[in-house]
């Protein structure tokens, strides 16, 4: 069995908050210079980043565009919304497809159905309901995507940040019907050490609909510096079939507003870089091992 397809990357999220075509051209050349293969491209605003100067970075670099990540803020929802916040929701995540395809990178990611930070309680007919008001949202930026040769991967995300797609099998029952080759599950360790009660199980569980991966500690720090099942995480992973990019995600307390946003509130490593070097470090190692 081979696990070399993986490409390991990382998101400029890391070291700052909005990713911009200034914090892309100081951060790129920094992952290439320390061997990573590709990266995440945040999109917290459609005109954050330019996709013509992103290409001419990642050309220079040789980084592989691994996926666009969206962003979901008090204003982005597609479940129990008015008619203007659906339609500006599907607006920003056709962009953020757009983006993707100008880029060349596979995937648009993230928890592309709700604000991050909005729950709300659901017996199992109105969670029902939800999913199926969500597949009727959600099917026309699909479509879109898939005009563009771009898949939508789902992330699941923690009971705290939202009360509708919490789990692999969760997330799987909100995509019944809609077309596998463009949309599936973004997996993210963050949220299934939470959540699930295996993270080779859960990987077992995704298998066939994974689209994209994030990696990173329990506690949001560096992949190893943690009690995760790496080893069993990953050879689930491979033997998924799965062959896209891992890439390191997590954020950084010394940016107010992604510090907020993301509940850090003390440093997770030495410094931010040592966070993606060790990290990048001990998944090569872990790999090279299995």
């Amino acid at each position: 069995m081979t696990y070399t397809a993986w490409q390991l990357g990382a998101n400029p999220w890391i070291w700052h908050s909005p990713v911009t075509t200034e914090v892309l051209g100081e951060t790129l050349p920094r992952l290439a210079a320390w061997g990573f293969d590709s990266v995440e491209l945040p999109l917290e605003q459609p005109d954050d980043w330019e996709p013509a100067a992103a290409v001419k970075l990642l050309d220079a670099t040789g980084l592989a565009p691994a996926a666009v990540v969206a962003v979901m803020p008090d204003e982005r929802n597609l479940v129990r919304a008015d008619q203007g916040t659906l339609r500006a929701t599907q607006d920003y995540l056709r962009r953020c497809v757009d983006a993707a395809h100008a880029i060349g990178a596979p995937v648009v990611a993230g928890p592309v159905y709700a604000a991050v930070g909005r729950t709300w309680r659901m017996d199992r007919a109105a969670r029902a309901a939800a999913y199926e008001e969500w597949r009727e949202h959600i099917a026309p930026v699909v479509e879109y995507a898939a005009r563009a040769g771009v898949r939508i991967a789902v992330e699941p995300l923690n009971r705290y940040e939202t009360s509708l797609f919490n789990t692999v099998a969760q997330t799987l029952e909100g995509l019944a019907g809609l077309p596998e080759e463009s949309i599936g599950v973004a997996l993210d360790t963050y949220h299934q050490n939470i959540e699930e009660h295996s993270l080779p199980e859960a990987v077992r569980t995704a298998a066939g609909r994974i689209a994209h991966v994030q990696v990173c500690a329990n506690d949001r720090g560096a992949p190893g510096a943690d009690h995760l099942d790496w080893p069993g995480f990953l050879r689930a992973l491979s033997e998924s079939g799965y062959r896209g990019a891992l890439c390191i995600e997590s954020f950084t307390a010394h940016n107010d507003a992604i510090a907020v946003a993301a509940s850090v509130w003390r440093p997770l490593a030495p410094t931010q870089d040592a966070l993606a070097t060790d990290g990048l470090g001990f998944l090569r190692r872990t790999v090279a091992a299995l």
